[in-house]
């Protein structure tokens, strides 16, 4: 059951914020001695933002014991974020995760599977500057994402119950997202989705294009992910004995293949045979495309076709981060491959766009999320 604005219901507010530091450019200072950026006291940061003071909206902090450089994020710190909201949940209004922009895209995927039927705005951001320098992007950056984080319809509901990334004016869904720019203010984008609110002078939310979860249900926390999964970059001259390391590797459940325009491959006998082995196997295999828009079609082009019957996936327009992050998801919950194929062909959360064709029998046996 989703909201009923034919019989409201009044959600409760705890009118305060969460906000979790867990490493990044934001929370950087400069070392007189090397000039290198190194980590810096977040609380102290947040202490000397006159900012702060005209939000509407309490804020509590929440920092890592020892900041995390984003190179370093990994399942088991998703995990701890997981755990972390999930034990304050019913504390807050929204939460604000402050984050290095490298793998901020993988993390906001990430959480928005371990983050079953979320009800509240989890919102990742972070900036390209130190939010002490004088030109960073980082106050305004963080400051609009409280704000968003706490905004919410007359009856209580929040304005965004999504995992989101804010920067550079535009409020994205999480699984959607990808890094576009190494140095620029607009960092991120979703090629494939559009933008769930502008902020402007005002804020533009687009209320068609954001989730609406089932309030009748809680929130359901999942902190179990399987890493055996590898991303291919398809590219011509492959060579096959580098591929038969890889898809004969005994721990491999999942590939991400990245293949070419609308999801084609090459037609080396080679190839299809190794792709039909593993899949046969057991391995799941799914097609995504290297093109940052667009669709996966495997039937548009003889090529696409061929990896269907050796029993590719279609990723349909699927980032890499999200079906990196989905594919561990799936296969911490189930250990079926078959049931791991089938939810890579549904939308979880909003993670993908599927066709207008009618929808697929579930398979008999298998267990639903």
């Amino acid at each position: 059951m989703n909201f009923n604005p034919e019989k409201p219901i009044l959600f409760h507010r705890a009118e305060k914020v969460l906000l979790i530091y867990t490493g990044g450019t934001i929370g950087m200072g400069i070392n007189p001695v090397t000039d290198a950026l190194e980590p810096l006291d977040f609380n102290y940061l947040i202490e000397n933002l006159p900012e702060f003071k005209y939000l509407k909206t309490g804020i509590d902090i929440y920092q890592f014991s020892s900041p995390v450089d984003s190179s370093d994020m990994n399942p088991s710190m998703w995990a701890h974020l997981v755990r972390i909201i999930s034990e304050r949940y019913d504390d807050y209004d929204g939460f604000v995760i402050l984050h290095g922009t490298d793998t901020m895209a993988f993390t906001a995927s990430a959480l928005s599977f371990m983050l079953e039927n979320l009800t509240k705005p989890v919102i990742l951001t972070g900036s390209q500057l130190p939010i002490g320098q004088l030109r960073t992007d980082g106050k305004e950056n963080l400051v609009t994402s409280i704000e968003l984080a706490s905004a919410h319809h007359s009856d209580g509901r929040a304005m965004v119950p999504e995992v989101c990334i804010y920067f550079g004016g535009q409020l994205l869904r999480g699984n959607r997202a990808t890094k576009q720019s190494a140095d620029g203010f607009n960092a991120f984008a979703t090629f494939n989705y559009p933008t769930l609110c502008h902020a402007g002078v005002n804020f533009t939310y687009h209320d068609h294009h954001i989730l609406q979860p089932d309030y009748s249900r809680s929130m359901t926390p999942h902190t179990q992910m399987d890493a055996n999964v590898i991303v291919l970059s398809l590219f011509p001259g492959i060579q096959e004995c580098f591929l038969r390391h890889v898809f004969e590797a005994p721990e491999l459940r999942s590939v991400v293949m990245r293949t070419f325009g609308s999801g084609n491959a090459p037609q080396a006998p080679w190839l299809l045979r190794l792709l039909k082995e593993a899949s046969q196997r057991g391995v799941t295999i799914v097609n995504i495309s290297q093109c940052i828009s667009g669709f996966v079609e495997m039937g548009r082009y003889d090529t696409g076709y061929q990896l269907k019957n050796a029993g590719v996936v279609s990723g349909h327009d699927s980032t890499v981060e999200s079906a990196v992050t989905k594919l561990m998801y799936l296969q911490g919950r189930y250990s079926d491959h078959q049931t791991i194929r089938y939810y890579m062909n549904r939308s979880i959360c909003g993670e993908i766009t599927l066709p207008d064709t009618p929808k697929e029998e579930h398979p008999a046996g298998l267990t639903r999320a």
